[in-house]
């Protein structure tokens, strides 16, 4: 890479790097692995852990007075009181990545006082590289990152991603399938968030839409996409998205044609009763994330619609 990085972004890209060759080895050899899951569907592997690892270990060597949220280990690691959280899913795609299905990667993001600063998603089987640091812009490798120019949804290609845990709503779903498939060119799910955000920074697709994600799921894309000149937002367009487990993303006027359709649709997942008392309660935002819960909270049931971004490029920038 020709350009200066920040020094918080070298060390997320050095502990992705790092993420990504254990994968690479492990990938040559799945048979041997032990999984897990963690419910129906829903499945962790001792690469999993291991890539977390190396990622948590190589940032607290590098600044060890900072936060971690990690898909697989929380809050266990890192400081509980610092306004730097650094959000980790070590391999988005671990059911793409236990059937050789070579569409995962690792998505780390650094927050400071809830505003996502350094991102980076690392595709190992590609050795594709997608960063952004706050304002100033992003990239894939050495190539400047803009959204799409496409100006239709008629003629857009969208990325999803399906529900597949216990309480997901599928019904609701399909009929949001229903409607932006038969509004767009062209549907697509290959199965990793974190890389259908970048796709759409990269202008591969022009519009992504999910429900269910978690904050290490959309974190480092979500910065991706507005340096790349696009929104993210939730179902009806703000910014409360990290933690309502809904994502709508695109160019501009992709994006707001998709909240035109997916408004109704909103909070989905809270609307779907469990099916039984014993199911697991949805994940809470962290004690040490309240920046985050902020930006999250729940607007009134009725709310106006509109269509904003989540982030705009150099607003807040905080003095790293």
């Amino acid at each position: 890479m020709s350009q200066a990085l920040h020094p918080m972004l070298n060390i997320a890209i050095k502990a992705a790097r790092a993420a990504g060759s254990i994968i690479n080895r492990a990938a040559l050899d799945l048979d041997v692995l032990k999984v897990g899951t963690k419910g129906p569907n829903d499945f962790v592997s001792e690469v999993d852990r291991r890539a977390e690892e190396v990622i948590i270990q190589t940032v607290l060597e590098a600044y060890p007075g900072h936060g971690i949220l990690a898909e697989e280990s929380g809050r266990e690691h890192g400081a509980r009181d610092s306004e730097y959280v650094w959000i980790i899913d070590p391999l988005d795609g671990t059911t793409n990545f236990l059937h050789g299905f070579p569409v995962y990667a690792v998505s780390i993001a650094l927050a400071y006082r809830g505003q996502v600063q350094q991102a980076v998603v690392y595709d190992p089987t590609r050795n594709d590289l997608f960063f952004a640091s706050k304002g100033r812009g992003a990239f894939l490798n050495d190539r400047r990152l803009r959204v799409s120019k496409r100006t239709r949804l008629s003629d857009a290609l969208i990325g999803t991603g399906f529900p597949f845990r216990k309480g997901d709503n599928f019904k609701r779903y399909v009929k949001m399938f229903e409607e932006v498939m038969q509004s767009c060119a062209g549907l697509r799910r290959p199965g990793a968030a974190a890389l259908d955000l970048c796709y759409v920074a990269a202008g591969y697709y022009d519009g992504f839409f999910e429900t269910g994600l978690q904050p290490w799921d959309a974190a480092a894309g979500s910065l991706i996409i507005t340096e790349a000149g696009g929104l993210i937002g939730n179902f009806t367009g703000e910014s409360d998205y990290l933690y309502q487990r809904e994502v709508v993303a695109g160019n501009p006027k992709v994006y707001g044609q998709l909240v035109q359709i997916l408004a109704p649709y909103t909070r989905v997942i809270k609307e779907e009763p469990a099916a039984d008392s014993t199911a697991a309660p949805q994940a809470a935002a962290p004690d040490a994330t309240q920046a985050f819960v902020q930006s999250a909270a729940e607007p009134p049931a009725r709310v106006a619609l509109r269509v904003r971004k989540a982030v705009t490029p150099g607003e807040d920038d905080a003095p790293m």
